[in-house]
């Protein structure tokens, strides 16, 4: 089975590379990105089944960076990260589609978990996107 491909998304340098690290060490695939504008770049060169995405970044900021993800990746499962959790922050970032609101400094195993329910529900959701294309094939041409 392939590898969960995880995008880590943060400003802080030192922050990316120590999680990209432990989750390298987990078997994981993992790409990082600094800012949103590189996470969208990326996002569009390369699948990711999860993407762990800071909240707050200067320029694009978590919130900005999920909408333009969803117009160009609308399966990938995204889960910001924040250090200052609003209710009303997680409301807006789940409205928007984030699959999860998780606080910074996050449990290593806790997330582990959150990017392996992500991955399935990543697959699901592209297996429901070729069902529905099979049966609109197999619709037009009369089988």
């Amino acid at each position: 089975m392939q590898a969960d491909h995880v995008l880590v998304v943060d400003d802080e340098v030192e922050y990316v590379d120590a999680l990209a690290e432990r989750l390298r060490a987990r078997g994981l695939k993992v790409e990082t990105a600094f800012n949103g504008e590189e996470a969208l770049e990326k996002a569009k060169a390369a699948e990711f089944h999860a993407i762990v995405l800071d909240f707050a970044m200067p320029g694009m900021n978590g919130v900005e960076t999920l909408k333009a993800l969803r117009k160009h990746r609308p399966l990938v499962q995204v889960m910001l990260l924040t250090g200052q959790a609003t209710i009303q922050a997680a409301v807006e970032a789940t409205r928007l589609g984030a699959v999860d609101v998780l606080e910074k400094p996050t449990d290593i195993d806790t997330l582990m978990e959150k990017i392996r329910m992500a991955r399935a529900r990543y697959i699901a959701a592209k297996e429901r996107g070729s069902e529905e294309q099979l049966d609109d094939i197999m619709r037009r041409r009369g089988w």
